[in-house]
């Protein structure tokens, strides 16, 4: 593929000046939100080795939420799932080996977890660009970025330069992911203990914004909350009535998805903590956020100011993304397809 910027279609271009215009409209950060000694990393890092990374990168993602928008969430949630376990070191991508059982079958990713065909096919192309230059890590990152953006959210600068793992762990995945089931408090501690404080954890849970939810996340809420037989009284009784709907009490419906935002499904902006106020948050771990004073404060404060939220989520994605990075080639390399090691 010849990735001269005359081989994409001229929409594509239109495409990528109104996405940086909205850049500037959603709050982008200013400079003193960021760390301009990224130590290893670097905003430049592929910029000689690698100009056509971004180009490649915008455009798998464009292509892959033209043909379904449920993956903007997916490319973003991806990317939180790999971050937290460990590192962003991209071993949420490898498949199982005879050495290890991976992370894709652990019980948060496990029928639920998406994208890996599309951070596949972006590798694809940037290997045919730059053969073994760029890591999947480092295509991860990049992807949730566009997938934000595109979807109406705020822009961040993505530092380059991380070293795709070696190993992966389906245990520490089933222990140090997040659980919509956990109380507020473990929630807490999990992203404390990733270098993250609890306004990360405020405004990153504000991703939840675009996305679905399987009906079993959630389903107690609607008919026998912590074992009481009754729905939980939190819940809006209109809310409450048409997730009955969507989630009937029966085996069947599990598997069923809801909106994680029923009211923007697909844009990503600050009604997700609008919801939460109107207690109509889907998830328990959402809905609990109004449970203690001081994220109550924070939640109310991104639910009415939509700047404040960008500006704040743009920041602690910058953080997510420095967790754990690999950059010595001894603990790290750059793999050739993104489910293997070389």
């Amino acid at each position: 593929m010849d990735h001269n910027k005359n081989s994409y279609p001229a929409v594509f271009s239109c495409l990528i000046i109104i996405l940086y215009s909205v850049h500037l409209i959603n709050a982008m950060p200013d400079a003193s939100y960021y760390d301009k000694s990224d130590g290893p990393l670097s905003y430049n890092f592929y910029d000689k080795t690698c100009p056509s990374l971004g180009m490649i990168v915008r455009w798998g993602v464009w292509t892959a939420l033209k043909n379904d928008t449920r993956m903007a969430a997916s490319l973003l949630r991806l990317h939180f799932h790999d971050c937290f376990v460990d590192g962003c070191e991209g071993s949420v991508l490898l498949d199982d080996t005879k050495d290890f059982k991976g992370e894709k079958n652990a019980l948060p990713n496990r029928n639920s977890a998406r994208g890996y065909d599309v951070i596949d096919s972006i590798k694809t192309e940037v290997e045919k660009s730059c053969p073994s230059i760029v890591s999947c890590v480092d295509i991860l990152a990049l992807a949730a970025r566009e997938a934000v953006v595109m979807s109406g959210g705020p822009f961040w600068p993505v530092s380059l330069g991380r070293l795709d793992g070696l190993t992966a762990s389906e245990k520490s995945a089933n222990e140090q992911l997040p659980s919509p089931f956990e109380p507020l408090d473990n929630i807490t501690a999990k992203f404390v203990a990733k270098g993250l404080d609890v306004k990360d954890m405020v405004v990153l849970s504000g991703a939840h914004t675009i996305g679905f939810a399987q009906c079993f996340t959630f389903k107690r809420r609607l008919f026998n909350f912590k074992g009481s037989g009754k729905p939980d009284p939190s819940l809006d009784t209109s809310f409450l009535s048409n997730l009955q709907t969507t989630c009937p009490n029966v085996d069947k419906s599990n598997t069923k998805l809801a909106a994680l935002d029923s009211q923007t499904i697909n844009k990503f902006d600050n009604t997700y903590y609008k919801n939460i106020i109107n207690n109509t948050g889907l998830l328990e771990s959402d809905q609990a956020l109004t449970g203690d004073p001081k994220t109550a404060s924070m939640v109310k404060d991104y639910s009415s100011d939509s700047f404040l939220f960008a500006k704040d989520f743009a920041a602690s994605m910058v953080k997510l993304g420095k967790i754990g990075v690999i950059t010595g080639q001894s603990a790290g390399q750059v793999r050739k397809k993104c489910n293997s090691v070389n």
